[in-house]
């Protein structure tokens, strides 16, 4: 009971515990006495986890033009709007949100690199990347201010487009092999989703 209370145990819970498994008051008693220390795991840095999701309280368009001309990025939040750029411009605002949202379900999937940058620029997964790179950006244009304006709403989960296990998607000019193997989800736009 110890090493329970050692690891962030409850006293309550301990408490629960104890009477449910038919333990004396005075045992209880022993062990309340104890000092409960919390215990600190060490992980290694992964992407901040989005709030839960929000009804949206408005439309994608208006969620978009909220952001006004020039939503503010980190670094994570420009990879994230680089790859909503390339890979979904001209598409739908539900189709560029698509997009995102996959981006951010593989870094919290554990199956992926942990943050949007290390997931965008990992080999052979997005075809605009070249020797993890990305190319330049029109940043005046419409489409790039769209797509900030996208990588901020996704980020902070005010809208989706996509369930949290959606990890993969495909234009629908192609036909991948491990499109087979896997679960269609939704078509959006050009796009095709899937889940394992």
């Amino acid at each position: 009971m110890k090493k329970f209370l050692n690891v962030g145990g409850s006293p309550a819970a301990v408490a629960a515990l104890f009477l449910g498994l038919g333990f004396s008051s005075a045992a209880l008693a022993q062990v309340q006495a104890l000092p409960v220390v919390q215990a600190v795991v060490s992980t290694p840095p992964v992407q901040a986890v989005r709030p839960a999701p929000r009804p949206t309280p408005l439309p994608l368009p208006a969620l978009v033009d909220a952001q006004g001309a020039a939503p503010v990025l980190d670094e994570q939040g420009k990879c994230l709007a680089t790859a909503v750029y390339f890979e979904s411009m001209g598409e739908s605002l539900e189709g560029q949100l698509a997009v995102a949202e996959v981006v951010i379900n593989r870094a919290e999937s554990g199956q992926y690199p942990s943050n949007w940058c290390a997931v965008v620029k990992q080999k052979a997964q997005f075809s605009f990347v070249r020797a993890g790179r990305f190319p330049s950006i029109d940043t005046g244009c419409e489409a790039w201010r769209k797509a900030r304006a996208i990588a901020v709403i996704a980020a902070n989960n005010l809208a989706s487009a996509l369930p949290d296990d959606v990890l993969w998607y495909h234009a629908d000019y192609v036909s991948p092999s491990w499109g087979r193997r896997l679960d269609k989800v939704e078509k959006i736009g050009a796009h095709i989703f899937y889940r394992a």
